[in-house]
């Protein structure tokens, strides 16, 4: 895990207004001053399965037959149908998974084995199997609360906040109570932009490993445990293992090279899910959204998030919504178990002002279409400016692909987690690619254009000038 000029992050958590296709837009002259050159390549896609597993569209063996008998007779007709569909184009029995079980293997077990309190099987099921046959309905909308669940949910809220043993934990806590009220949990805007974005492309790329977060995240432990490659987060071992410390994820070292961690969502992140269970309106989080986005944003805020309030405390980021890039980058890297580099493009000075780019339009071009090509999809993370190009907000997408028009020009397919469209939204490369502030571009395609440094060297840095300035004051 990698980042490049972590100095000049910012948050990309506010939620933007809907936007439409960019081809009707004209961006100004402040926002675009990169000249784009003409792309031979016809188009790039970073949704195809990786080439190593075997596509599978056919039942094996009577246990796997079984499961899938016992699993659509707990169906109705348009989800026995989907998951059809899903058998027949190799979803269902892929096994790009943790511990190598089947998209089948955690459907089967979301059915036939226990779940949270309050949460109802079925409903996992049927979220799940649609969020699988169709990433694009992922959304960071939370959803309101019923008022005659208003009181019990601020008791529990308040209780939940005393239960740590940690002194220290305790006394953020009672800060955090005292900002626990009717108006806070009301969420209308989200900051869960990289959460759902990870979670997007987890649906997207990896449906097997997808199905095993919603199983164990909706079983009664409510936590899913995932063992990753330490090199994926720093290339020495003790600088992976100050990162995990760092950002309070418990793990146990399985030996010099691998650690298996637990990842789990905040204590509040239940009670969203049992909401969402019963009364999930059109165009909010289903509780699989709820359990997924929590524990990302769990994670990347060091285990200090609030899904009531959808805030968060951490020793890296002052603001108390969303994820820095920092923290985002490492997120992704161990959701995914892969190497990411976090590459800023945009130099933005003390004001917040857009002042210039690290790099050329034609390199982050370059940069996208490189990893397209690799197979892999991009979450961005992009700036909006005013007439005198100061930020007035930032968001987090995927780039999924990329289409050449007859101009020469690239059209570049996205998915945005706020913009209420279940399906993908079309960008013209120049209005996208200026707005572009950092992406997440495996090591390979940027290795030879840039010079980066491992992320934990600025996470060190970062915490270090935080706590000398502590020491100050």
């Amino acid at each position: 895990m990698y980042s490049l000029n972590i100095s000049q992050n910012r948050i990309y958590n506010v939620a933007t207004q809907n936007i439409q296709k960019a081809d009707n837009e004209t961006p100004s002259a402040q926002t675009s001053p990169m000249q784009s050159p003409t792309i031979s390549s016809p188009s790039f896609r970073g949704e195809q399965p990786a080439p190593a597993l075997a596509l599978r569209t056919e039942l094996a063996g009577k246990e796997e037959k079984n499961k899938y008998f016992e699993l659509i007779s707990n169906l109705d007709g348009k989800d026995k149908k989907t998951v059809e569909k899903l058998l027949k184009n190799g979803i269902l029995l892929n096994t790009n998974s943790n511990d190598k079980s089947s998209t089948l293997d955690n459907l089967h077990k979301i059915i036939t084995n226990p779940r949270a309190d309050g949460l109802d099987p079925k409903v996992v099921l049927k979220e799940t199997i649609t969020t699988i046959a169709n990433p694009f309905v992922i959304t960071q909308q939370f959803g309101d609360i019923p008022q005659r669940y208003v009181k019990e949910v601020l008791k529990v809220a308040h209780k939940n906040a005393n239960s740590s043993s940690n002194l220290l934990k305790q006394a953020q806590a009672n800060s955090l109570k005292d900002g626990i009220n009717e108006q806070t949990i009301d969420v209308q805007h989200s900051g869960d932009c990289v959460a759902a974005s990870i979670e997007f492309n987890l649906a997207k790329k990896m449906p097997a490993e997808f199905a095993r977060f919603a199983q164990e995240l909706s079983s009664p432990k409510i936590s899913v445990e995932k063992t990753i490659q330490l090199k994926n987060l720093a290339n020495n071992t003790l600088d992976a293992v100050w990162l995990l410390n760092a950002f309070e994820v418990p793990y146990q070292m399985n030996n010099f090279n691998s650690a298996k961690l637990t990842l789990a969502p905040d204590k509040n992140a239940i009670i969203r899910a049992q909401i969402q269970n019963s009364n999930k309106d059109t165009l909010e989080r289903s509780l699989v959204d709820v359990l997924m986005q929590s524990t990302f944003m769990n994670v990347g805020s060091q285990q200090t998030y609030n899904s009531l309030t959808d805030d968060r405390q951490g020793k890296f980021n002052d603001s108390n919504k969303g994820l820095i890039e920092f923290e985002k980058t490492f997120t992704e890297s161990v959701v995914e178990d892969k190497n990411k580099i976090s590459v800023t493009y945009q130099i933005i000075d003390e004001n917040a002002r857009l002042t210039g780019y690290e790099t050329d339009f034609n390199t982050i071009k370059k940069h996208l279409l490189d990893s397209l090509a690799m197979g892999e999809n991009v979450i961005i993370g992009y700036t909006q400016v005013d007439n005198n190009n100061e930020i007035l907000n930032g968001h987090e997408i995927t780039i999924i692909g990329a289409r050449q028009e007859k101009n020469g020009k690239l059209t570049f397919i996205c998915n945005d987690t706020d913009d209420d469209n279940p399906n993908p939204i079309e960008y013209s490369e120049d209005y996208i690619i200026p707005k572009i502030h950092h992406a997440g571009l495996p090591q390979a395609v940027v290795e030879k254009d840039v010079q980066f440094v491992d992320n934990w060297v600025d996470g060190v840095n970062a915490y270090k000038k935080a706590k000398s300035e502590i020491r100050k004051s």
